[in-house]
């Protein structure tokens, strides 16, 4: 099982969120712009903008709590433009 941890940008609120998976990286994008309850529902522009791939549930997850527990755009930026 691939799983991934995954950032994601909206143009509209000029945010980020951070996530994880273990579904397809595409599909899980789609549900986070379809309209609904919770943070990524302000908007429906978000795209894919960094993505790492773990062979665990947990390994993904884990990797999401280290990002969020940062609490840094800045953070969060090099790590994209790092790439």
């Amino acid at each position: 099982m691939t799983c991934f941890t995954y950032i994601l940008f909206s143009k509209i609120i000029d945010r980020y969120y951070v996530g994880y998976t273990c579904s397809a990286l595409e599909e899980r994008l789609r549900k986070h712009n379809t309209n609904h309850k919770g943070y990524t529902g302000k908007s429906n522009d978000w795209e894919i903008v960094y993505s790492e791939n773990y062979e665990s549930k947990t390994e993904a997850y884990s990797r999401e709590r280290e990002i969020k527990s940062k609490k840094s755009r800045k953070y969060i930026e090099n790590l994209i433009h790092k790439e």
